[in-house]
């Protein structure tokens, strides 16, 4: 998708009519909204299921054209409906992308067939086999193109899913209480959003720093192979910076809040993942430039193919 596309709501992209990343991701704690991935993975199973036998079926002569008609019309009309969505979302916007070539290339395909099943009488006689005398139908090709279309579809979804779930688990890093000092000397256990700069922290042996600061006393060492990879605890005390997420060790520290919320160390990794999700390469802002003439280039000349041979072809020319 297009990064430069913003909505407040779940949608799929105008320009090329893949599905929206969301802006900024929550904890992998709360319910991932894996509808779509779902939804795509039971019509793809359906699809299959129905696509394969259609496929042996069609591999004699043009024999079964009711049986094909009723195999096919649900993967098309149920299997295709999102990518007829995105076909007629294309043509509103005025943004001919993938999903206009395949609304075009299965509902073409589809509904000559249904016409020639159904109205042979309508097409000339030239549109017959001669052995057969039927009129050939495609409805095998528009179930197998739905169906590898929702084949990729669903290797898409998983592998974003599984893109966003990394990035959950790195939010996941982060401590989600603190035990902050009181005026009075005492501790009490707050949300890390109630956090606040200039707060003073107790981390215990094995906790994990809740933000980053910097140790005003004690002495620790911690484990920040997360942040540097580096296996060998880092020796911590008085005036060292500490980052949030990172493991203490055996010590006690005490810390000062320098940095809170998405201006910690943890939080800017996490957004740099997530712009990297959603930014495009510079190859990608080519192949949109080609195919801003290609889709339109490929309807033209599917026009022009059909109109020589009708108008120059050799007898019958239709």
């Amino acid at each position: 998708m297009h990064p430069q596309i913003l909505k407040e709501s779940p949608g799929n992209c105008p320009i090329c009519g893949m599905t929206l990343e969301p802006v900024a991701l929550s904890p992998a704690s709360e319910e991932d909204d894996d509808s779509e991935y779902k939804s795509m993975k039971t019509r793809l199973w359906i699809s299959g299921a129905l696509s394969l036998p259609l496929l042996v079926l069609t591999m004699g002569r043009y024999g079964f054209g009711i049986l094909q008609f009723l195999i096919a019309t649900p993967v098309v009309i149920w299997g295709g409906l999102p990518f007829f969505e995105r076909f007629i979302q294309s043509i509103k916007n005025k943004s001919l992308n993938m999903f206009t070539l395949i609304g075009l290339g299965v509902g073409v395909s589809y509904c000559f067939s249904v016409f020639a099943l159904f109205f042979p009488n309508v097409f000339p006689e030239t549109f017959r086999d001669p052995n057969t005398g039927q009129i050939g139908l495609y409805f095998e090709a528009s179930a197998i193109i739905v169906t590898l279309v929702l084949l990729g579809q669903v290797l898409e979804l998983k592998a974003r899913g599984q893109t966003s779930a990394a990035i959950k688990a790195l939010l996941n890093l982060a401590p989600k209480t603190a035990r902050r000092l009181k005026s009075d000397g005492s501790f009490e256990d707050v949300k890390i959003d109630e956090v606040m700069i200039g707060d003073r922290l107790l981390v215990r042996p094995g906790e994990k720093i809740p933000t980053d600061g910097v140790v005003t006393s004690g002495s620790s060492s911690v484990d920040e192979s997360m942040i540097s990879g580096e296996s060998i605890p880092v020796q911590k005390m008085a005036n060292t910076k500490v980052i949030g997420g990172t493991l203490n060790g055996t010590g006690s520290l005490t810390i000062s809040v320098e940095k809170i919320g998405k201006e910690t160390v943890l939080a800017q990794i996490v957004q740099m993942v997530a712009e990297a999700q959603r930014s495009r390469a510079p190859i990608q802002n080519l192949a949109d430039q080609v195919s801003a003439y290609f889709v339109p280039f490929v309807i033209l000349a599917s026009l022009a193919s059909g109109a020589i041979w009708a108008i120059w072809g050799p007898e019958p020319r239709l």
